[in-house]
């Protein structure tokens, strides 16, 4: 358990406290009064001063001051500003405001996945439009360049500008987990996606794209491995601050013996490193846990209605919802694996169980087979699957909200658990009653069957609900390793100090009998909460709400790299190299914004 002190403890400053480095970080200096930071640019104060709130608020009104990269610049520019010689912010020059443009079309084009020569075709439709509605202005497109080689080596500038970003803010990571998602490219090359979540002084948790690696030249775990240590000692991170792994559940990652998890555990193995958490259920939760649940391969003869449905039943008005569905996900062309993925979701299942009827009159009318339309296991197990997907549906969407942390994450899976065992006591006494899928085909089987004959075996189906807990139960048995620090992080005022780790009693009992922090924790949510807990005061408890804080609680960034793909698989199916890739699944995933002023005067950090 973290809270033993088996290994290093985290060092953890005061966050509220102010350091003398945010000086020239930040342009700020403590002022007399001792609370806060004053701003050397604007004299305004900060009031709250976690480095986040520092940081927001230098990025927001003074990035200008961005231009002063070398150390010597910088501290030539706070003893200016401490003489109150402001320096002059000099205004864009219309041939810098034509690069601005030009860069937040390019990130625009990237966002949209849209090909690098679609800027000339942008610039067209603005030109036209100036003519018509502002004929005096259409020379401000002079300067704005949107030819195919411009955009592309745009993006790329913008991708190093935001990988810069996370560079330095990595460098204050009290501690880090991994996402390591394999699954995303369904109509390229394979590649794997390795995301980072880290947690900085003040508990401010921080989702992004580390790097894009490609599997066929990395076949190999060990190739692997090294790509993903070289990505990590690019970004400053270390491996003694690595706390946490999340993957999907392929052999690849997950192989008992030659698994790139066993490989990178092995490799974390040392005096001044934690025991890494792994967990293997979140990413594509529906995708990989449909192939547990489909017991008679209903999604492959589904994808073979769908095919014949965009080809033959286009126009037909009672398959406009499953089409306008289809092409919202993936667009009006697909590729057979992007179709399978999508069928997999829970979602998707139950609007097409919704229109069997409408598919099996479609199917009469061109002549196409309809025998499992008459097939009563087959019909049985499609309401099992669309039942089962459903549920499995509901649990990926609470997956999906970030920022509750993984303590409340892991709540969804033990309740998910325990409504497993539920269906398993419904389906043995035959009760269909959270089966509504499967409840339906039977009582239209029972009108077309004799009474005392038997529709559906029971034992069928316990057999899927029981591999699925079994799985469960594997993926996340880590996170059942540390429940006793995923509860006490999440309800630090109720957790019982018997229980607790001798190491940690003192401070709990200590955290408990403190009335101001009672009222604190009470109308702040855990983050705010922790993020202003003294390091000194509660050192072990800081050291657990830091790794917790820090483990992955969502497959939101995942998703959200996935979409992208499926959304844009034409665009991202042409010839691309892995750097340019690599820009685009950055644009599309951060939540950081461009320093675009260091864009326009190109003044890109040289961090590799």
């Amino acid at each position: 358990m973290w809270m033993t002190p088996k290994r290093s403890k985290m060092e953890v400053d005061e966050s509220r406290v102010f350091r003398t480095e945010w000086t020239q970080r930040y342009l700020v200096v403590e002022p007399p009064e001792g609370e806060g930071a004053l701003c050397l640019v604007c004299r305004r104060l900060v009031v709250a001063t976690r480095e986040r709130d520092v940081r927001r608020h230098y990025e927001a009104e003074h990035d200008y001051y961005e231009r002063y990269v070398a150390e010597g610049e910088r501290a030539a520019l706070v003893e200016r500003l401490r003489q109150g010689d402001l320096p002059v912010v000099a205004p864009l020059t219309p041939e810098e405001r034509a690069a601005r443009a030009g860069l937040g079309l390019a990130r625009l084009l990237a966002l949209k996945g849209r090909g690098w020569g679609e800027g000339d075709f942008v610039y067209q439709c603005m030109e036209v439009m100036l003519r018509d509605v502002l004929p005096d202005h259409v020379g401000v497109l002079d300067g704005v360049d949107l030819s195919p080689e411009v955009t592309r080596q745009r993006v790329l500038n913008i991708n190093k500008n935001l990988r810069s970003q996370l560079f330095d803010r990595a460098k204050d990571f009290k501690a880090y987990s991994l996402a390591l998602d394999d699954q995303a490219f369904v109509a390229y090359e394979n590649y794997l996606l390795v995301f980072v979540r880290g947690v900085g002084q003040d508990l401010e948790v921080q989702e992004e794209l580390l790097t894009i690696i490609n599997l066929t030249r990395h076949f190999s775990v060990g190739a692997l491995m090294a790509a993903i240590l070289e990505a990590l000692q690019t970004a400053g991170l270390s491996l003694q601050r690595m706390v946490g792994l999340t993957t999907t559940h392929t052999l690849r990652m997950i192989g008992e013996n030659s698994g790139l998890v066993s490989y990178m555990r092995e490799k974390a193995v040392s005096p001044n490193c934690w025991n890494v958490i792994h967990y293997s259920g979140f990413l594509h939760l529906e995708l990989l846990s449909s192939y547990d649940v489909d017991v008679n391969q209903i999604i492959n003869t589904i994808s073979e209605w769908i095919v014949l449905i965009k080809t033959r039943g286009v126009r037909r008005p009672e398959f406009q919802a499953l089409l306008t569905e289809s092409e919202s996900e993936h667009g009006e062309r697909v590729n057979g694996r992007c179709l399978n993925n999508w069928l997999r979701r829970g979602k998707t299942l139950k609007l097409i169980f919704s229109l069997r009827k409408e598919i099996e009159a479609f199917l009469v009318s061109i002549g196409a087979t309809t025998v499992h339309f008459t097939d009563k296991q087959w019909l049985c197990d499609f309401g099992f699957l669309v039942d089962i997907m459903d549920h499995l549906r509901e649990l990926s969407e609470l997956l999906r909200v970030s920022k509750v942390f993984a303590a409340a994450a892991f709540d969804h899976i033990c309740t998910f658990e325990v409504k497993l065992n539920l269906l398993q006591r419904h389906i043995e006494e035959k009760n269909l009653t959270h089966f509504a899928a499967f409840r339906e085909v039977v009582d239209e089987l029972k009108q077309h069957l004799k009474e005392d004959q038997k529709i559906f075996d029971p034992d069928r189906y316990q057999v899927v609900i029981c591999r699925l807990q079994k799985e469960f139960e594997r993926h996340f048995k880590d996170l059942r390793f540390i429940k006793k620090d995923l509860e006490l992080f999440a309800n630090p005022f109720n957790f019982k100090p018997e229980y607790a780790p001798i190491s940690v009693r003192v401070e709990l009992t200590k955290l408990q009998a403190n009335t101001n922090l009672w009222n604190e924790y009470r109308v702040k949510d855990l983050g705010q909460f922790y993020a202003g807990l003294s390091a000194e005061s509660y050192p072990i408890i800081k050291g657990v709400a830091c790794k917790v804080a820090s483990l992955f609680d969502s497959n939101e960034i995942c998703e959200k790299a996935f979409s992208y793909l499926t959304r844009n698989q034409h665009t991202l199916s042409q010839p691309l190299t892995d750097e340019h890739l690599h820009a685009l699944f950055r644009i599309a995933t951060t939540e950081i914004e461009p320093h675009w002023d260091d864009l326009v005067r190109g003044r890109n950090e040289s961090n590799p």
